[in-house]
């Protein structure tokens, strides 16, 4: 029963780093850039929420509507203000780019009226609830966490698969070039890739904000989903999430299971075994060129 419990607690944590891979993917897939800021658009995406939520007393459900819109659209204006001035330019400007950006969000929201330093709660309808299945028992928090992931990464293959703008968007990120050579706006889809990544990590922070409230520093378990990202394959969708699921699992068990200390690392050793073993990633497609 107890490794079952573990198991549970370890997919759910695994699953909000899933989605933060999921953003680094996506916008890595479209554009070839590494967004560093993703775990800061989080954090920025849970102050959002918390504003709707709580300081302007919205209806739980509105207010993730709301805060998902919002931060879809900064992360367009992000892409199309910062992003898009410097293509064809080195891709150190576009990390330092996103480095800078992180940093500017955390500042911002740090001196934001209501805001600030200060660690606030969030809390959802199902929050601070416990389901019983014998000997067993598991937090709602988790369950939501595990359930709403599933239900948005179904949405989001169906969303891919059977959508006009999401096929754009698949050739896009197979070759830009092409895809503009047959009408598809490439400039325009990956702009919408970028709030899309943006929403999802607006998303991400409402999931999270029930257990580790809402805090300036909260982006960077960003610094936990890059290496699932890698591990997974950074080129993969489904990597994203398989790699989140590693991590979390991993970090669960070691966290019990080892001496303390070992949880903070643990995703790092996971990123060294898998590199050496399969350096593009579990799910990477394995490309050979011949000279």
């Amino acid at each position: 029963m107890e490794i079952l419990q573990l198991t549970i607690a370890g997919v759910a944590i695994g699953c909000i780093y899933a989605l933060i891979a999921l953003g680094f993917v996506l916008i890595y897939k479209a554009t070839e850039v590494v967004n560093f800021a993703q775990g800061d658009v989080m954090m920025l995406g849970g102050f959002v929420a918390l504003t709707f939520a709580v300081i302007w007393g919205f209806p739980f459900w509105l207010a993730v509507i709301f805060a998902v819109l919002v931060l879809a659209l900064v992360g367009a204006v992000f892409n199309r203000v910062l992003l898009v001035p410097i293509i064809g330019q080195p891709t150190f400007a576009a990390v330092m780019i996103t480095l800078a950006a992180g940093y500017v969000m955390r500042g911002v929201a740090s001196m934001v009226p209501g805001w600030g330093t200060d660690t606030y709660a969030l809390k959802a309808p199902y929050s601070d609830g416990t389901l019983r299945l014998g000997d067993l028992v598991v937090s709602t928090d988790h369950i939501a966490i595990i359930v709403l992931t599933a239900l948005l990464c179904a949405g989001l293959f169906l969303f891919f698969k059977f959508t006009r703008v999401g096929i754009a968007m698949q050739a896009s990120s197979q070759n830009q070039l092409a895809a503009n050579y047959m009408g598809i706006p490439v400039r325009r889809i990956n702009t919408l890739i970028w709030g899309i990544s943006a929403g999802v990590a607006a998303f991400t922070a409402i999931l999270l904000a029930p257990i580790t409230f809402v805090h300036t520093n909260m982006g960077f378990i960003g610094l936990k989903a890059f290496p699932a990202a890698v591990v997974g394959g950074f080129g993969s969708i489904p990597g994203a999430i398989v790699g989140g699921l590693i991590i979390g699992l991993v970090e669960s068990y070691a966290g019990f299971y080892l001496p303390e200390g070992f949880k903070d690392v643990a995703a790092y050793v996971v990123v060294l075994l898998v590199l050496m073993i399969r350096p593009s990633g579990i799910f990477a497609e394995m490309r050979r060129k011949k000279v």
